[in-house]
């Protein structure tokens, strides 16, 4: 696995809602004015997700015959070292999902301090709030734009990067958490609703 260069990642479950041919056709919308630019699909696949693979094959015909698109798996080797390099040497990480959960991978990726362009589904925009982290977006072409937009700035990846840190820090980590729960407990127990 050599990848040397400029590299933007996606990380995901090979899933059609997490549109991995929708992210390989901004990133040749990119390739066009980056051309050294590398894209790396970087993806889980359980062993009895039959339209996991349907998608995998798809995603990899449709990266056939380009060798700076980079397709791996758990199948090749690629564990949670290997995520965590790639969140972190990447200079923009994706997730452009049409449909999501919370999305994790958004807060992994900001907690290295990587900006993150995403789409507006489930639980993103609450990690990506407007000027934090990094920029969401609805299409093909808001994707390639916003890919563009990181790729030419240094600083607003810095700053993207870093806000999207201290956002985290904030918001999502467990000690926040566990603060919030004392504070709660706190306050029912001074108006005498505590436990008894």
């Amino acid at each position: 696995m050599e990848i040397l260069g400029r590299l933007i990642t996606q990380v995901s479950r090979f899933d059609q809602w997490k549109d991995p041919l929708g992210v390989i056709d901004a990133y040749r919308l990119v390739r066009e004015q980056i051309p050294e630019v590398q894209l790396a699909l970087v993806g889980s696949m359980a062993l009895d997700d039959p339209e996991g693979w349907d998608v995998y094959r798809q995603v990899s015909d449709a990266a056939n015959h380009d060798p700076l698109i980079h397709v791996y798996t758990n199948l090749t080797g690629v564990g949670n070292v290997e995520v965590n390099a790639f969140q972190r040497l990447s200079e923009v990480v994706v997730q452009k999902s049409i449909r999501e959960g919370f999305g994790l991978v958004v807060s992994e990726s900001l907690w290295k301090g990587t900006p993150v362009v995403a789409g507006h589904a489930g639980g993103i925009p609450l990690q990506v709030p407007e000027g934090v982290g990094g920029l969401l977006v609805g299409s093909i072409e808001e994707c390639a734009q916003a890919l563009l937009e990181l790729l030419d700035d240094q600083q607003l990846r810095d700053r993207l990067g870093r806000s999207g840190h201290e956002h985290v820090r904030e918001h999502f980590l467990l000690p926040r958490l566990l603060m919030e729960e004392l504070r709660l407990l706190a306050t029912l127990d001074s108006a005498g609703g505590g436990p008894r």
